[in-house]
């Protein structure tokens, strides 16, 4: 245990004033592993976190993944061997991939938690599947996926066809693969709904845009656009204005909850999102593996969908009942 000398204390034995230091713990030191600190939704795991590292008085420092999975691994093994820190969160870039250096970091006694994806081959088991991974503050990507694409099925209801557009983050990541999957077996049960396209948007509008662009080259006809991810949906509504589409004309549906698009759908351009709450997910996290670290149990796994206080879609309908209502991250 690392103690530390911090305040002198003072009392009287055989009527003589003697001062004796008095030990205090050090503050627990946590590394914040994001998939990218330069993404807004990495970040609001962070601010999360930040906040309430400030209430328990520990120390939390971030690294920057940069949407590398290879980086990432390497800089689990770097936390490990720096010895500086006493526990660790990851998003992880690849939650398969990372798997055996987060095994290696549990057992070289760090407290390991995961945000957003739960570690390990099967992404839709929310227990622990790496030995000595503390808590998982993740959902079954699928089960948001499914939502995402019932919500357009629900729109296509009177269009046939109904041609549908697919923004994917990267499909090299199994995450994502999982989300896009489950969009083709959602819609395979509805004959009129046709993908007629999917790119992948890489969580950033600028990489969206020139998918879009894309896209509407070969497929000018367009009904609706799901993408897993609210970003993407700037440059996705960029590229739609530039070949003709009115403001609203297409459905668009993302995921996250950021600010960016509430707004958009405050003012009808963008249908719908999948609700998320990456500042509440950061806050837990930190929170079970504090807990974790002073000898107590923490949670095994923490739904996100239990920190959230809206529907898991969000619509129009339900911001315009709750005007007041804000984000948790910008975009």
């Amino acid at each position: 245990m690392k103690l530390r000398f911090a305040l002198l204390t003072s009392f009287a034995v055989a009527g003589v004033a003697t001062a004796l230091p008095a030990m205090a713990q050090d503050p627990f030191r946590i590394a914040y592993l994001a998939s990218s600190s330069q993404n807004g939704y990495n970040q609001a795991i962070y601010a999360g976190i930040q906040e309430a590292a400030a209430a328990k008085g520990v120390e939390v420092e971030i690294f920057d993944g940069a949407f590398d999975s290879t980086k990432q691994f390497s800089q689990v093994e770097d936390v490990v061997a720096g010895g500086r820190f006493d526990a660790l969160i990851v998003t992880p870039n690849d939650s398969v991939g990372i798997a055996p250096a987060l095994e290696d970091a549990a057992a070289a006694g760090l407290t390991v938690a995961s945000t957003l994806f739960p570690i390990g081959s099967d992404l839709t088991n929310m227990e622990p599947q790496v030995p000595g991974l503390t808590t998982t503050v993740a959902a079954n990507p699928a089960i948001g996926a499914k939502a995402q694409a019932d919500a357009v099925v629900d729109y296509c209801a009177d269009k046939d066809p109904c041609r549908v557009a697919v923004i994917i983050g990267q499909l090299i990541y199994p995450f994502d693969n999982l989300r896009n999957e489950t969009y083709k077996e959602v819609f395979a049960e509805h004959a009129n709904i046709q993908i007629v396209a999917t790119g992948e948007g890489n969580y950033d509008p600028d990489t969206a845009l020139t998918a879009m662009q894309d896209i509407l080259q070969a497929n000018p006809e367009i009904d609706a656009v799901l993408s897993n991810a609210d970003q993407p949906l700037i440059g996705v509504e960029i590229a739609l204005n530039d070949f003709g589409y009115n403001p609203g004309e297409v459905y668009m549906i993302g995921g996250g909850l950021n600010q960016i698009t509430i707004d958009a759908i405050r003012a009808g351009k963008v249908a719908a999102t999948l609700a998320e709450v990456p500042h509440s997910m950061g806050e837990a996290a930190l929170e079970a593996v504090v807990t974790t670290l002073e000898g107590g149990t923490a949670p095994t796994w923490i739904d996100p969908f239990e920190l959230s206080t809206t529907p898991v879609i969000v619509t129009k309908e339900w911001l315009d009942a709750n005007p007041d209502f804000v984000g948790e991250w910008q975009g």
